[in-house]
């Protein structure tokens, strides 16, 4: 039997708007250009407004055909317009120039063949049928970015079969795959790092003894060199020291991600850093700016406003009428609070940004690292009576220019501990003495996470030893058994 009963909640729902806003609030300065065209061309009323001087020369001109403005009006479409009030007075407009342009971070032009697209001109030239071309370019298109196959050649097999209607078998794509490993760079094709590793090796002189017993432990005791357990491999194949030593120079040579030498060019150019807010110095101080680079000023298209007034006045307006009217109004309030919206953003980011340059003075005037004081969301989200959620968005993915470097907002932020003495220092200094003790350390005897801890211990700051290890980790410090060396 239905049991019907009644439920009270408590929900929180936020509008399209608040979520637009939410997502452009996020958008780094090199996506936020994208977003704003791909906003003007979804929204014919939305566009890259004129010099103040072409509008009042557009005012000016009373004397217009009429029939000259009717085919304009056809070529709007309903797609195209605002009048001066509509305009308003926070222009969208960027300073593509600083005083200092030499450091501006600029994107560089990709161009030539992808990696894939010169794999498949390599492949071509070394296989005469239809049938093999075809099927090496299934094989080349299931390679990542870093060279590797990483498919099954069971998969494909069944995938060619009942996505492209070819029968095949795992002998005919082993014998295709071999001639992809034979092209450039060495090591391309290989199904995991043994394999990329050998396949590089294998094209070395294999009469020079280090080639040779390099080419042995990759294939042998790949395991054991893999985790550097050295003297497991100098027992069992009786070699020494020095012998293990050039092993090791020659696996160094190797390259483990065979596809960045020959990656998409666009996908290079991507990580480039485009910094959201420039800082300069000058003799009256620091001057913070936002980097609107390549961002248009915004406005309105005044035809819009002209069009509604049109039909608005139109008092006998059918169905079809009333529905061109409900179109432009859409489109001239999503123009209107996109507009907002990007003043909104310019002002969260500057009002987050300079907070962050107060609590930090000391670290922006000298660039030194110790100066960086301990600096939490919680603090900035108090010095600006913002949202914590907000200043995590501001602060995910931005960069700030400086005159001593390129800076992700997250570096400025950091945990605080207290020493023995009562002192507050920032997690960041932790690491530091973490990075330098192993920068030192004996790498025959690397140190342990808990020789660590003491170390520590010892300097006055009460940390325990997962905590290290968390530090370790954040670093992308390997643990002390793969740090190991023979010198």
């Amino acid at each position: 039997m239905l049991d019907q009963k009644l439920q009270q909640k408590l929900l929180q729902k936020l509008s399209p708007q608040q979520i637009q806003m939410i997502k452009l609030l996020e958008v780094p300065a090199m996506q936020l250009e994208q977003r704003i065209k791909k906003e003007l061309e979804e929204n014919p009323a939305l566009e890259e407004g004129p010099d103040d001087d072409e509008l009042h020369n557009e005012e000016d001109e009373d004397d217009v055909d009429q029939e000259q403005a009717e085919r304009e009006q056809e070529e709007f479409a309903l797609d195209d317009y605002l009048n001066d009030e509509d305009i308003p007075d926070y222009r969208l407009q960027i300073n593509n120039t600083s005083r200092d342009d030499g450091r501006r971070e600029e994107i560089p032009y990709a161009s030539g063949a992808s990696f894939h697209e010169n794999l498949s001109q390599q492949f071509n030239l070394r296989v005469d049928t239809e049938r093999e071309e075809t099927l090496g370019e299934y094989i080349i298109g299931n390679i990542d970015d870093d060279g590797y196959l990483r498919r099954e050649v069971e998969n494909m097999v069944d995938d060619l079969a009942f996505l492209q209607n070819i029968t095949t078998t795992e002998e005919e794509l082993d014998a295709i795959l071999k001639v992809i490993q034979d092209l450039e760079p060495a090591g391309v094709g290989a199904r995991d790092l043994r394999e990329c590793l050998l396949l590089q090796i294998g094209r070395k002189d294999q009469s020079v003894p280090q080639i040779a017993l390099t080419r042995t432990v990759l294939t042998d005791y790949f395991e054991e060199f893999s985790k550097r357990h050295y003297e497991k491999i100098m027992s069992r194949m009786g070699i020494g020291e020095e012998g293990m030593k050039e092993v090791i120079d020659e696996v160094l040579k190797l390259n483990p991600k065979p596809g960045g030498t020959l990656s998409d060019p666009y996908t290079k150019s991507a990580q480039h850093i485009i910094p959201d807010f420039i800082l300069d110095q000058s003799d009256s101080g620091l001057e913070l700016s936002l980097n609107n680079r390549n961002i248009p000023e915004l406005k309105v298209n005044r035809g819009y406003s002209e069009m509604l007034e049109s039909y608005s006045r139109n008092k006998k307006a059918g169905k079809q009428n009333r529905d061109a009217i409900l179109f432009v109004k859409q489109k001239l309030d999503a123009a209107r609070w996109f507009i907002d919206a990007m003043k909104q953003r310019q002002n969260t980011l500057l009002l987050t940004m300079n907070a962050i340059l107060e609590y930090q003075k000391e670290y922006f005037a000298e660039g030194d690292d110790t100066k960086l004081k301990p600096m939490i969301l919680k603090d900035v989200a108090e010095m600006t009576g913002l949202d914590i959620s907000t200043v995590s968005r501001v602060a995910n993915s931005k960069y700030i220019q400086t005159h001593f470097g390129i800076y992700p907002l997250k570096f400025f932020f950091s945990e605080g501990m207290q020493t023995d003495g009562g002192d507050e220092v920032s997690t960041r200094e932790i690491k530091r003495i973490l990075q330098e003790c192993i920068n030192n350390e004996d790498k025959r005897k690397p140190l342990t996470d808990e020789k660590l801890t003491e170390i520590l211990q010892e300097k006055g700051y009460q940390i325990a030893r997962r905590t290290v290890a968390k530090y370790r980790e954040q670093l992308n410090i390997a643990v002390a058994r793969m740090r190991k060396e023979i010198t």
